[in-house]
């Protein structure tokens, strides 16, 4: 854990390391990590916006190639969130119709209602959100979304997401009081993109617990 804190706390150190020891391979780097954070629920972890935000900041100061770098980020993403999905589409009826009491159809025709109804924003907003953008995918999938919807979504969420944080990169991860603070920037950025989904954890747990006490 104190590996991984330290990576995307010194990000920027280590992907410019990288660029320089290794050259093209970085792009690689790139495309794994990105296709990872949004393609398996197992890596939320990942550092996704971080990641983008630094490697703008270094196709700002040369050490990248800012359309090799948006192209590579964009079809991971892409790609990422496809797989995501069709993992989803094809294991969550399995998992649904386990003998697990919390895992049943009703759970499974909720899932497709919200979808139909709201899974577009969902889908595009998500992608801001960390460890969320994870999951969505995936509950999107099990949910049945249709595949059309959820891919012109899913592409239209990808650009935003890497064309707002690269840009944000390019022109003001060089500035000099960025680049000397940018550890405390990225900290205070994953704090601040977590809040959503703190609230939202929140909010859903006080509003069952009327139901518990009641219950009882």
């Amino acid at each position: 854990m104190q590996d991984v804190l330290d990576f995307l706390l010194h990000l920027d150190q280590y992907l410019a390391g990288f660029a320089e020891a290794y050259g093209l391979w970085v792009y690689g780097l790139l495309f794994l990590i990105i296709f990872a954070e949004t393609g398996f629920v197992v890596t939320p972890f990942l550092p996704g916006d971080t990641l983008i935000f630094v490697a703008g900041a270094l196709s700002g100061s040369g050490h990248l190639d800012w359309f090799a770098t948006t192209s590579v980020i964009f079809v991971a993403a892409i790609l990422g969130n496809t797989v995501n999905y069709e993992i989803g589409r094809a294991i969550g009826p399995r998992v649904f119709r386990s003998r697990w009491r919390w895992l049943n159809r009703k759970h499974l025709d909720e899932a497709h209602r919200f979808f139909l109804a709201h899974g577009g924003k969902t889908v595009v907003i998500a992608r801001f959100l960390p460890i969320i953008r994870t999951f969505v995918p995936f509950v999107a999938g099990v949910g049945q979304m249709p595949r059309w919807q959820y891919f012109s979504y899913t592409v239209l969420g990808a650009f935003l997401w890497v064309a707002i944080l690269f840009a944000a990169g390019y022109y003001f991860g060089n500035i000099a009081f960025v680049r000397n603070h940018l550890t405390l920037i990225v900290l205070a950025a994953v704090i601040v993109s977590l809040i959503p989904a703190v609230g939202m954890a929140l909010r859903n747990y006080f509003k069952r617990k009327p139901e518990v006490s009641t219950n009882d």
